[in-house]
Order: structure tokens, then C-alpha cells, then sequence
């Protein structure tokens, strides 16, 4: 592996918050033939996979499918990993799933939405919070599987489509297999099916499209706004000489200004660690069934992310100063 390879790798760990643990193998042998297949077409290699699940093991660490909010069938679940969130919203018209984890995992969120009783391939609608292969890299498996609307900014969809990490476009251990996008998505606009609306909230800067979500939730008689948040750590992002994009400075700063005051009642993102996850669950498990309303922790999570930014701005431009 090259030295560029594992400075990318160093920072993609930084978006990781949850523990390790062992690897679970959910595929199924019924669709190791068809994913082969997915993944020598979206020069996808086993080898980066397999180093992928080495240095990531949570990743891979099945979690039990589980109801966040909601109910009568309704609401938004859990259909990802110990540290990979993939959400799952049925809908009597067919389902919406957010995000599609790693390459090799399509079948394994098909099978986490098996277990909650539901057919994946009643999946009408996907949507996207960026395009980077730990989040977008089993769309294409769950899009051929589901016959589903592909939904994403346009800020993302050259990636998406282009199978690529965008600025660093060369770098195959990057690369995720290439989705269509069916329908380009803009900020706030909305996507509604089945009696769910959801609304699109373009927060870039960890990617040039990253799309953060909110839909209202009822449980017990009341209405909870749920957040399924993009990202905005700077990762495997250039900042400076060159940047990963251009204006990706100024984008991170809008997603800040943009954010700093959201208080969603239920804070959910594609990393479990950013909104505690396990500790929630947990409480959940417990017998708190609103244990994952908590209007004020997106608030210090952005807070903290804006400091890591800045942070992360001063090295990069320190280090690249003559």
C-alpha cells in the first residue's frame, strides 16, 4: 500500500467513533456471485476491501436491527453496523433507506431489514448523506436488488456516478461501485412517499454535495424532528495546496453557520459514535422509550466538529506554508 493510502486511511479512522470488535460476516453465499461481480465492474478489489475490514473491524460488527423512534410500524430504524449508520424507513408504499454502508455490505443491510420483517426489495426510494465508499458503497447493490429511485444533490452525483472519491479521483482504494442518480435533489426541497416527507438540507464540506436529512417522527402523541446528519469532519479532506475541491473552505464554514443553531429532538448520523450510539441503546434497551430525544446534543457535537475544523485549517496551511 502506498504511503498516500495510509494517510487517508489515518484520517478516515478520525470519522469512526465507535469501538472495534470482531468482524461479522452477514453476506449471504446466494449473492457472493452477483457481488463479485458489482465489485470487479466498479474496479472495486477484494484486497482493499479486506484491508478495509482489517482497520475498521466495527464497521463490519453486525448490530442487532432495532426501532430509534416511532411506532405502529412506523418511525426510522436502524439497519447498520457498530460503526456504519444505515437507517431504514418502511412506509406502506414501500421503504426509504438512507445510506448503503460499504461496498460489500448491500447485503447485509437487505438482510438487517429482513429481520425487522420487511422485503428489501420493496426499497423505493435511496437517498445518500455523501458520496464517500464507507456510506455510499452498497447503494448500487440495494439499487439493483430494489429496482429504487436513486435520490442525491448534484454537489455528490459526479462521484456517486463515477464511482470516485472527488479530489482524490485516482486513488483506488477510494473507489465505491457507481450508482445512478434518478432524481438531483436541492436544499430544502423535499422527498415524500408513502406518507413520509422528508427534507433535504445541503450541509457541504466533508463532501461538495453532503445532504443531511430531517422528518418528523410521532410517538406517543407527539411529534419528534429526527436529523440524520451528513458529516462535517475533515477526515481524508485537503484543505489547502490544492484543496480536495474548490471552495471547500468556505463550504465547511456555510454547514457551520448554517447548523450551529439546529436542535433537532433526535440527533442521528452515519458514524454511531458522533451521537452515542451504544450509550442510547442502551437506555433504549432499558425500557426508555424516548431514549435517543435529546434536543441539545447536536448543539455540542457541531460545536466540537467547528473546533476540530478550525483545528485542522491551521495545521494544513501552517504545513503547506514556504
Amino acid at each position: 500500500m502506498s504511503a498516500l493510502r495510509f494517510s487517508i486511511l489515518s484520517f478516515l479512522l478520525l470519522a469512526a467513533c465507535a469501538p472495534g470488535s470482531e468482524i461479522a460476516d452477514t453476506t449471504s453465499v446466494e449473492s457472493d456471485k452477483a457481488q463479485s461481480d458489482l465489485l470487479a465492474a466498479s474496479r472495486v478489489t477484494k484486497e482493499n476491501l479486506a484491508k478495509w475490514r482489517k482497520d475498521n473491524p466495527s464497521w463490519y460488527a453486525a448490530v442487532e436491527p432495532y426501532r430509534v423512534i416511532g411506532e405502529d410500524g412506523a418511525g426510522i430504524y436502524y439497519v447498520g453496523t457498530e460503526g456504519l449508520g444505515m437507517f431504514l424507513i418502511p412506509t406502506s408504499d414501500g421503504h426509504i433507506v438512507i445510506d448503503g454502508g460499504m461496498p460489500d455490505q448491500g447485503p447485509m443491510v437487505a438482510e438487517a431489514i429482513t429481520k425487522l420483517g420487511y422485503d428489501p426489495k420493496d426499497i423505493k426510494i435511496l437517498l445518500n448523506s455523501h458520496a464517500h465508499l464507507d456510506h455510499s458503497g452498497g447503494l448500487a447493490d440495494l439499487k439493483a436488488m430494489s429496482g429504487a429511485e436513486m435520490i442525491a444533490s448534484e454537489g455528490d452525483r459526479s462521484a456517486l456516478e463515477g464511482g470516485f472519491y472527488l479530489g482524490s479521483e485516482d486513488e483506488d482504494f477510494l473507489f465505491a461501485p457507481p450508482v445512478k442518480v434518478d432524481r438531483i435533489i436541492a436544499d430544502r426541497e423535499t422527498v415524500s412517499h408513502g406518507g413520509v416527507t422528508l427534507t433535504a438540507h445541503i450541509t457541504p464540506g466533508h463532501s461538495r454535495g453532503c445532504t443531511s436529512w430531517t422528518m418528523d417522527v410521532e410517538q406517543g402523541g407527539k411529534a419528534y424532528e429526527v436529523l440524520v446528519f451528513c458529516s462535517a469532519t475533515v477526515a481524508a479532506n485537503r484543505l489547502v495546496d490544492p484543496p480536495q475541491y474548490e471552495g471547500i473552505v468556505e463550504d465547511y464554514r456555510s454547514t457551520f453557520d448554517k447548523t450551529r443553531e439546529w436542535t433537532p429532538d433526535v440527533f442521528l448520523a452515519n458514524h454511531p459514535g458522533f451521537f452515542s450510539m451504544a450509550k442510547k441503546r442502551e437506555r433504549q434497551q432499558a425500557g426508555d422509550a424516548l431514549a435517543f430525544v435529546d434536543d441539545q446534543h447536536f448543539g455540542k457535537f457541531i460545536a466540537r466538529v467547528e473546533g476540530w475544523f478550525k483545528d485542522a485549517l491551521q495545521k494544513q496551511s501552517t504545513k503547506s506554508a514556504p
